[in-house]
């Protein structure tokens, strides 16, 4: 896996934009973030702002989705996924 890029979590697109670019309805988007496998910035006034990471992460949910996973199959598949990516930065012998 590669290093983030800069600027790689900054909250860029709107609801809309992050739609097109994943794949995914806004109301299915909402529906994510209200089961917690996606967590956009918030502006002041509430506005979502996906990063390019969430971007990444919404388009891996709709995969799973298309491969017949059901949300909460997709939640823990994505927490599994990502404790694999933390334990694999580990240098052996760390716990």
């Amino acid at each position: 896996m590669t290093e983030p890029r800069p600027g790689s979590t900054r909250g860029l697109y709107t609801i809309s934009v992050a739609a097109e670019l994943s794949g995914a309805a806004p109301g299915s988007l909402r529906s994510y973030e209200e089961r917690g496998l996606v967590a956009p910035a918030r502006t002041a006034g509430g506005t979502r702002l996906y990063s390019d990471d969430d971007i990444a992460r919404l388009r891996r949910v709709a995969e799973l989705a298309a491969q017949g996973v059901n949300l909460a199959g997709i939640g823990r598949i994505l927490l599994l996924e990502e404790e694999n990516t933390r334990l694999r930065g580990r240098s052996p012998g760390q716990r």
